[in-house]
């Protein structure tokens, strides 16, 4: 501990049990010293011990150490009492105002017990809580709550209960910790702790230069819990401090973390450990949200103002989630400052956000939030480069297209045109919350988002195909987006009973025209024009009602259990030439079931979570079975053992529509048993976890065994070209994915971060492509480097990110054959199936934050500058390819260059 040494002769004699506050008044008078404090911060601690005629500065000391406080000596001897080093600047600059809140002891009474009088009986007993936010009294979840000295421990349920059984009676801390937040502890006594307790976090500010204390931990934007496996824990309110495009944003934070991939710069949806998006569950408040993104990828559907935690299991999950096959993202949105009015923005180059949050009484608030992109440098920019392309070519013989511009024989130049873009996104949440007493909460929560986007683009033919010149003019604009919303009623029945029942609505919807017109002068110089293409339509329809429940049945086992019920309604329509329909699905699926989970102690060190899903699915008419079961075993205070297992089921699928030319497109479906089966995964994971006293080694390997995916595809019949020749089929097939990842964090001192590398393999088996191919979304080799430094109110960071090309599938040559009445076909010869890789990607962020910080350390605003793609690396996005008069037009769409943006986030209370 860093302190100035207390000059003093001064002894403390004698048994006293009182609270910190009345103990350090007591020391100021005995002593005569001037001592510095903030009551609400050490009021609710407390101190049982004798002295013996023990030195000021080890009483001191003592206090400091049981209750997680520490104290800072000034050269004028002024004793100051404080939780983290940032606390005595605030308490120089509340006493120098004279601010009541503040407490400069000067007349104290000391209270002084004899050891007969507090005698009781020492018999272990329950504690049971809230863990909530000290400034807004929101409830926080997952928060950690640990007794000290011994390996009980718990979390905090979605409403921030906890309930420790039996709790030794000669313990008197509880240590509480979640991620975004100081952590704190709690004095426990038998008398004071008959009714639930409340604690309250304050949020984690960055430290001051003046004062340092070695062991300061730092609370970090990132979270990996060891004592659970495959889990990630973010903090929305740090998400600032990391490099964006855009925003801060909640899932492409994730993705800086191994096995998640990062090299997807169109999409904020998770590829996680060789999964597609679908595969991955994400819910909000509840119901589940089948778009996560806007704006090609560079936003989050959800706007982080309104989002208070954030946890992504990345395989293994618990029996409580169910419907994919991968992983799943839970997000809870904030209920709303119960305390004060807080009224706040962010403005950068792309996008406008506002919330308020309102207390409207002494039991209920309300929270909105809305964020809207609009038309500026930044924005346009990013259009500019979508809406652009690099044209190659290459005609009959055998000449290839496929590779980058200028390589390959028999190329031509080519270029495109940019048709002014006219695209723009909107999400407004809204959440309301009534707790009429302190068993019951009630909350409404609801989302919207849309996206509307334009890609078209014009695309001047190389001269060697039209000497006359010629075009195409391509018109790719899409519409989709989410409308969600859930009313939760929760209840804690008594300490060992919660229930959580939830109604929820959920829709989808993506339309999208992708057609072409291709111009071409004929010998006489008029316009010839040919147009095809494809229209597309998607809704998808969810309503689902589940109830959990948590039962703790002793201080070594708790009861995790359910039941749940969806009705799903999905159509899917896509014509070509807007007068012939290929598909025009419409189909509805009823979805019921249970599940039950142990969560298991048997002893000091080990943890075992056996669970159990079944689902009744009616379009099959079957029953699946899912058992699961996750294990850790602590071997030494620094080193964690873990695995876990599982089956998995998924319903509902995006299933990836082969389109060569085009470029691949998905779109959601719903199992039948036929044509699209219910596939399904197993897990395997194994890993450990060592922690020092600043940094965290993780270690994970896994194995995903995948079965009855599925693939859309539309194959031509015959030699006729009219699109009466076209049928649809849905391919099945299996896959696997497996690797290893790494990940060294530092968690302490100013400069923080953490170095991840994946190695890892994902591959599809389709007996329609000849076997083995590896998956669109094989990665194999992936590096992230993440660094923070913080000083004063600045926090720079800087990401590093390297991760080797995709395989895609492109065609390799053109051939012409002539039908039997003379008329001559056009036909591709493609590559083997995703045979072909894209160029490695890598990519240099980073950013610098500004902290507005008032003198009682409340945050009022930041500022924040961040670069990304600093070196203007090209890094390819897709391929798109036209046949015209028997060339191959390749068309190369790269990701954003260098890209400067600037966020300005202000708070009015």
């Amino acid at each position: 501990m860093a302190q100035q040494k207390l000059k003093t002769t001064a002894v403390i004699d004698g048994f006293y049990t009182t609270s910190v506050d009345k103990m350090l008044d007591t020391i100021a008078v005995q002593c005569k010293l001037r001592i510095i404090y903030d009551p609400d911060m050490v009021r609710q601690y407390s101190v049982t011990n004798h002295f013996f005629n023990e030195k000021v500065k080890d009483v001191l000391a003592d206090i400091c150490k049981s209750n997680g406080l520490r104290y800072w000596v000034e050269p004028d001897q002024s004793i100051y009492i404080i939780r983290w080093p940032e606390d005595v600047n605030r308490l120089k600059r509340m006493a120098n105002s004279k601010q009541e809140v503040v407490r400069i002891v000067a007349n104290p009474v000391s209270v002084r017990i004899d050891r007969s009088a507090v005698a009781e009986k020492q018999i272990p007993f329950t504690v049971s809580g809230r863990v909530i936010d000290h400034a807004t009294g929101e409830s926080l979840p997952s928060a950690i709550v640990k007794v000290r000295h011994s390996s009980m421990s718990t979390s905090t349920n979605a409403d921030g209960y906890f309930t420790l059984l039996n709790v030794p009676s000669d313990t008197c801390v509880l240590d509480v910790n979640y991620i975004g937040y100081q952590p704190d502890v709690y004095a426990l006594s038998q008398s004071k702790n008959r009714k639930d307790i409340v604690i309250g976090l304050f949020t984690s500010v960055k430290s001051l230069n003046e004062v340092e204390i070695k062991d300061k931990r730092s609370e970090n934007v990132m979270s990996t819990d060891k004592r659970r496996v495959s889990v990630l824990q973010i903090s929305p309110s740090k998400l600032e401090e990391l490099p964006n495009i855009g925003e801060k944003d909640i899932l492409r934070s994730f993705q800086l973390m191994p096995g998640i991939s990062a090299s997807n710069e169109s999409s904020s949806g998770a590829y996680v450990r060789g999964g597609t998006p679908d595969q991955n569950l994400v819910l909000f408040d509840g119901f589940t949200v089948y778009q996560v993104d806007h704006l090609y990828g560079f936003f989050s559907a959800f706007n982080s103002n309104a989002v208070k935690d954030v946890t992504l299991y990345k395989g293994g999950f618990s029996a409580k989630y169910g419907g994919r096959l991968s992983s799943v993202t839970d997000i809870v949105g904030k209920e709303g400052n119960s305390k004060e009015t807080t009224l706040a923005g962010d403005l950068s180059l792309l996008s406008a956000n506002v919330f308020l949050e309102k207390p409207l009484n002494d039991k209920s608030t309300l929270l909105l939030a809305y964020r809207r992109s609009y038309q500026g440098p930044l924005y346009n920019k990013i259009f500019n480069k979508f809406n652009s392309s690099t044209t190659v070519a290459s005609g009959p013989g055998g000449n290839r297209a496929g590779g980058p511009p200028g390589m390959g024989g028999g190329f031509g130049g080519g270029g495109a045109t940019v048709t002014v873009p006219s695209s723009s996104f909107y999400d407004l949440n809204a959440k309301y919350t009534y707790a009429p007493d302190d068993k019951n909460r009630f909350s409404w929560s609801i989302y919207q988002g849309n996206d509307n986007l334009d890609n078209s683009r014009d695309i001047t033919l190389p001269s060697f195909i039209s000497s006359s010149g010629g075009s195409i003019s391509n018109t790719d604009k899409t519409t989709y987006g989410n409308l969600g919303s859930s009313l939760k009623w929760s209840r804690r029945w008594n300490t060992k009973l919660y229930s959580n029942t939830l109604l929820s609505y959920s829709t989808y919807h993506s339309d999208r025209d992708n057609s072409n017109t291709i111009t071409i002068k004929d010998a006489n110089g008029d316009d010839q024009n040919v147009s095809n293409g494809t229209f597309e339509k998607n809704n998808l329809k969810d309503f689902s009602l589940k109830s959990d429940w948590e039962l703790q049945l002793s201080g070594k086992s708790k009861l995790l259990f359910g039941a749940f019920a969806s009705r799903q309604n999905v159509s899917y329509e896509n014509s070509q030439n807007d007068t012939s329909t290929l598909i025009n699905q419409h189909a509805k699926a009823l979805t019921g079931g249970a599940y039950a989970e142990l969560e298991l102690n048997p002893t000091e060190r080990l943890q075992i979570k056996p669970g159990l899903r079944e689902t009744y699915y009616d379009q099959t008419g079957k029953l699946y079975t899912e058992p699961r079961l996750s294990a850790t075993y602590t071997l030494t205070d620094r080193l964690t053992l873990k695995a876990s297992t599982g089956k998995f089921y998924q319903f509902t699928n995006r299933v990836i529509k082969e389109d060569i030319l085009a470029g691949s497109r998905d779109f959601w479906v719903l199992s039948n048993g036929s044509t699209i089966p219910v596939s399904s995964a197993n897990h395997y994971i194994a890993g450990l976890s060592y922690e020092t006293d600043r940094f965290l080694i993780d270690v994970e390997g896994y194995y995903k065994k995948l079965d009855n995916l599925s693939e859309y595809s539309q194959r031509q019949t015959g030699r006729r070209m009219d699109v009466s020749s076209l049928e649809e089929h849905f391919y099945n097939g299996s896959g696997y994915t497996r690797g290893v990842e790494f990940l060294l964090q530092k968690t302490q001192g100013k400069y923080t971060g953490w170095v991840s590398y994946t190695l890892s393999k994902a591959v599809n088996n389709f007996d329609v492509y000849g076997g083995d191919f590896p998956a669109s979304q094989d990665t194999r080799h992936e590096f992230k480097l993440v660094n923070l430094y913080r000083y004063g109110n600045w926090t720079f960071s800087a990401t590093w990110i390297f991760a080797t090309g995709k395989p895609y599938t492109a065609p390799l040559t053109s051939y012409t054959i002539n039908d039997y009445a003379g008329n001559s076909h056009t036909f591709l010869t493609i590559s083997a199936k995703n045979g072909e890789r894209m160029p490695a990607y890598h990519r240099l962020d980073a950013a610098a934050t500004y902290d507005l910080i008032k003198i009682d350390s409340r945050k009022t605003g930041s500022i924040g500058f961040s670069l990304f793609n600093i070196y203007n690396r090209s890094n390819l996005w897709y391929k798109q390819y036209s046949v015209v008069n028997n060339q191959v037009i390749t068309s190369n769409v790269n990701y954003l260059g260098f890209t400067p943006n600037i966020t300005l986030s202000l708070k009015w209370k």
